[in-house]
């Protein structure tokens, strides 16, 4: 009977000893931001990928009505994205190309997010089985984390100075490779947000040009306007024409390109490839254009954080822009993570996916 009951004591030591043994810290995570109902975090995010880094600044935000903005600047080319929550719904916006998507979507509370302080939250929450423990006398929490379309990421880790504000968060693959860093610079508690903080109007972007206008031109610089009209059209179309095709480094067993189409638009050219075989698809490629007017576009799908930029991510399409050029991948036969992992293949750009090529 002694045995028995050594062996069951043991037994619920070993599994209670995440949580149940730690409840103190964990609970005053949970409490520093439950309580604060509103935050703004500033950092720096690094993702992974194969063999390279890609850097972002970060500034995520959240209001107490449960709005939310999150920017994200590429380091490498100043590339700024923004996801947005309000009343509307829930976009990804490029202020430069002065164009969003528009999602009518359950993000954040539908999978994890690593840069958002109250999802950071939910994982730990929703986690049985969570580990606290210390690393050069540093309290961390980690758990499992949830991103539905990137099985590879397996669990986070949630490092927190000493009054229990989050510095550093870690996700791991299963094998304790670290593929997203978030090192946290500051973290403001319940901020006070001015009315347009988080509307769409506030990411509308006016043209240099537009801004500097006169009332009055120079009589000699509207000559020479009238003058070379067609010559500022023929830079303008040149500067949207695509140099080159870009082909995916992989696509999936006994599938192949089979048509390969160029044609002319209003605002330059497109490129259509069209993949045959048995996981067939179609990718379409042309320069990125700005719009005089926010340009928004409906989507049935959700945000997605990719290497180098934020994509659209729908239940057989992908949308991104990378490097000056806007990429549409779709296909009936293959899922999102499929879709993620063809893309991965597409210089300028590629994504953290689960699974062997």
């Amino acid at each position: 009977m002694k045995k028995y009951l050594v062996i069951l004591c043991l037994f619920l030591f070993t599994c209670g000893c995440g949580k149940s043994g730690n409840d103190n810290v964990i609970n005053k995570f949970k409490d520093k931001i439950n309580d604060s109902n509103s935050y703004l975090l500033k950092g720096t995010m690094d993702i992974v990928s194969n063999e390279d880094t890609f850097n972002y600044d970060i500034e995520s935000s959240k209001s107490k009505n449960d709005y939310y903005k999150v920017s994200l600047i590429n380091k490498t080319n100043d590339h700024e994205q923004v996801i947005l929550k309000n009343k509307d719904g829930v976009y990804v916006v490029t202020p430069d190309l002065n164009k969003s998507f528009k999602f009518q979507s359950d993000w954040p509370n539908n999978g994890s997010q690593s840069y958002l302080l109250d999802v950071l939250v939910n994982d730990v929450v929703n986690d049985n089985n969570v580990y606290v423990g210390k690393e050069d006398k540093v309290n961390y929490i980690q758990c499992r984390v949830n991103y539905p379309n990137n099985n590879a990421l397996y669990s986070e880790k949630i490092y927190l100075d000493d009054d229990y504000n989050v510095k550093k968060v870690l996700v791991l693959d299963q094998e304790g490779n670290v593929k997203i860093t978030l090192n946290v610079n500051s973290i403001e508690y319940k901020p006070k947000f001015n009315d347009e903080y988080f509307s769409l109007e506030s990411l509308i972007t006016v043209p240099e040009e537009e801004q500097n206008i006169d009332d009055i031109k120079d009589k000699e610089e509207t000559d020479n306007n009238q003058n070379n009209v067609s010559s500022s059209e023929d830079t303008e179309n040149t500067s949207n024409i695509l140099d080159e095709i870009i082909y995916p480094l992989y696509v999936p067993q006994n599938t192949s390109l089979s048509t390969q189409d160029t044609i002319n638009t209003d605002n330059g050219n497109r490129a259509i490839l069209t993949f045959a075989g048995d996981s067939p698809f179609v990718l379409v490629e042309e320069v990125s254009q700005r719009y005089d007017e926010m340009e928004i576009i409906p989507v049935n799908g959700e945000p997605l954080i990719m290497s180098d930029c934020i994509g659209a991510l729908s239940s057989n399409s992908l949308y991104w822009t990378s490097g000056g050029v806007d990429y549409y991948l779709s296909s009936t036969s293959l899922d999102g993570e499929e879709l993620m992992t063809i893309a991965e293949g597409l210089t300028g750009t590629s994504i953290i996916v689960s699974g062997e090529k």
